[in-house]
């Protein structure tokens, strides 16, 4: 069975945080993707809050994990939702429908932010990266 990863802030290519070498080691880049969500800015991160409306769309990148069972544990401490942490853990990982940009869609694990997004501010274009390049 193949394990799959979205990632839309911090863990993406180009976000030059250290946590993506992991990523990068023990994972393989598959496509660039999107996620049916709205993505608000947090802090220095952002955070995705799945929706109902089709138009609301997080850009992201798609990885299979070549070692899930050394990776996710470590993501999930990077993340602060795992066990270690206080609850409410301020993300859970859950399996959503992500879809690749040539339209397949696949079942993969998303860090989904977890608390009110009141007082946060809509990343309209839905894209973390290029939010921060226009700034």
């Amino acid at each position: 069975m193949q394990h799959y990863l979205f990632v839309y802030g911090t863990l993406r290519q180009n976000a030059n945080h250290p946590m993506h070498q992991l990523l990068a080691q023990y994972g393989r880049f598959v496509a660039m993707a999107r996620y049916q969500a709205r993505l608000y800015q947090v802090a220095y991160y952002p955070g995705a809050v799945p929706s109902n409306n089709a138009a609301d769309q997080v850009v992201g990148e798609l990885y299979q994990l070549l070692q899930p069972d050394l990776l996710l544990p470590a993501l999930d401490n990077y993340e602060e939702c795992s066990p270690q942490f206080a609850q409410p853990h301020e993300y859970r990982r859950e399996q959503q429908n992500i879809t690749l940009d040539n339209g397949d869609t696949v079942i993969a694990w998303v860090y989904v932010y977890n608390r009110s997004t009141d007082g946060l501010t809509l990343i309209q274009n839905g894209d973390f990266l290029a939010d921060k390049i226009a700034q």
